[in-house]
């Protein structure tokens, strides 16, 4: 007999050899059915639009800054899954107004209709303005795109990201319209049946959204005797203001609501303005607290806020307590009342020892270049300034339900989790960046519904 190792079994040793070939069979496909393709029943089939090379680089691209890079694979995917694409369907997405937070929302979310809808033609948005001695009056003349948005940016990447869509200056642009151009007036709300659903309820019927509106399109063929949608008869649809807070902006995953309203960029002047500022402010928390840090306040007490929301009393209390907890000597207010700007700038002083300072007096201090700039754009153009510099703060203190405030919270909270952020928590102590005061106690009247219907 030959050699036995100490180690091996006298059983086994003492086994016929064809039991021994048997095993060493065995263990050898084993091995080898480990380095085959995988043929497996239950076996994912997803494939990622993203190459795996890039999907840990693309997670850590920072998506919470102004001009954070538009990510486009999921608004790729989206316009992939659309397979109902309608040749003459226009989408006019310009029945905006109020302040950035509404008209960001507006235009995003008109855009993603239309997308549901098979569109394959955007009119470039137009931006609604309003007047400056009564804030409540919103309906005044249109400006353009660029009034905020980078146009070039806003069409590259819509019509990188879906081929499909082509985007025009203006309705009389689109080929083959009817001139003078009569957009058909259509609210999604009206599509579905809601039954006894609140008017601001968000549209729980996005899912058939696409089978509704053809249906839509076909009976109101037949009703009026109007010929079959295509290039040569094409149809401009307008929605109604107001649908800004209707679509669910979780509905398409986490990766999509991260990335879509980074197809809206401020124009470059107005965040080469907005960064100068952010680095004064930097400059000026130096002198108050010798680290450069700082918060941002929004104090929202203008003319057109409502009598139910927060008072410069709660909203001063609010703000300074949180503030004081951060140990924060210095902070950048963001308000159009000088008038209670000037007394919360007092408050912080006498009770905290903080240096509070708004974009006029801070542009005053550094730069008298870049305060001309700053006066010579309108109200509205000077909140993107407050935008810029409120985001890149380093704690957030802001009212619900101000859309202007809750952008500024969502945007930052992109920096908690990437391309994969899970939703802001409605009330409690914030993200650790941000924190908003107000009421959270009842859905529809303390406007909770928006946190579901606003892009970051």
């Amino acid at each position: 007999m030959g050699f036995i190792s100490p180690t091996m079994s006298p059983s086994l040793v003492s086994r016929p050899r064809g039991v021994l070939f048997l095993v060493c069979l065995i263990s050898l496909v084993t091995i080898w059915s480990c380095r085959l393709p995988k043929i497996c029943l239950y076996e994912s089939t997803y494939t990622s639009p993203v190459p795996s090379h890039q999907q840990s680089k693309q997670n850590t691209v920072d998506l919470s800054h102004p001009d954070s890079p538009f990510v486009s694979w999921p608004l790729q995917r989206v316009c992939r899954e659309q397979t109902s694409w309608k040749p003459g369907l226009v989408f006019t997405c310009d029945n905006n107004s109020g302040g950035i937070g509404n008209i960001r929302n507006y235009i995003l979310t008109c855009v993603r209709y239309g997308i549901e809808a098979g569109a394959t033609s955007i009119v470039l948005p137009r931006i609604r303005t309003r007047s400056e001695k009564n804030l409540a009056d919103l309906m005044l003349d249109y400006q353009p795109f660029t009034y905020f948005f980078d146009e070039d940016h806003f069409r590259t990447n819509l019509q990188t990201a879906c081929p499909q869509i082509t985007v025009y200056d203006n309705d009389e642009s689109v080929p083959n319209v009817q001139l003078p151009v009569k957009a058909e007036k259509i609210r999604p709300h009206d599509l579905g049946k809601r039954g006894g659903c609140d008017k601001r309820d968000l549209n729980k019927h996005v899912g058939v959204f696409d089978k509704a509106f053809a249906g839509y399109l076909d009976r109101t063929e037949q009703e009026f005797g109007w010929p079959k949608l295509n290039e040569m008869n094409p149809r401009p649809v307008r929605f109604p203001w107001g649908v800004q807070f209707e679509w669910p902006t979780w509905k398409d995953g986490p990766e999509f609501t991260a990335t879509f309203g980074g197809l809206l960029k401020f124009r470059e002047d107005i965040l080469a303005l907005g960064f100068r500022a952010r680095g004064y402010m930097m400059e000026f928390a130096e002198t108050h607290g010798k680290n450069g840090r700082y918060v941002g306040l929004h104090l929202r007490t203008e003319s057109d806020a409502l009598s139910r929301w927060p008072d410069f009393g709660n909203q001063t209390e609010a703000y300074l307590t949180r503030a004081e907890a951060t140990g924060i000597k210095a902070a950048f207010l963001a308000t159009g009342n000088k008038t209670e700007a000037s007394r919360l700038v007092a408050e912080a002083d006498r009770r905290a020892g903080m240096g509070v300072i708004t974009k006029h007096d801070l542009l005053a201090k550094y730069s008298k270049e870049d305060l001309l700039m700053l006066e010579a754009l309108t109200w509205d153009q000077q909140a993107l300034i407050d935008f810029i510099v409120l985001v890149e703060s380093d704690y957030f203190l802001g009212i619900s339900p101000s859309s202007f405030s809750m952008n500024v919270a969502l945007k930052r909270h992109l920096k908690i989790g990437g391309l994969y952020t899970r939703p802001w928590k409605i009330g409690g102590d914030g993200d650790g960046r941000s924190w908003l005061t107000g009421w959270f106690e009842q859905y529809w009247d303390d406007w909770l519904y928006m946190y579901e219907s606003m892009w970051p």
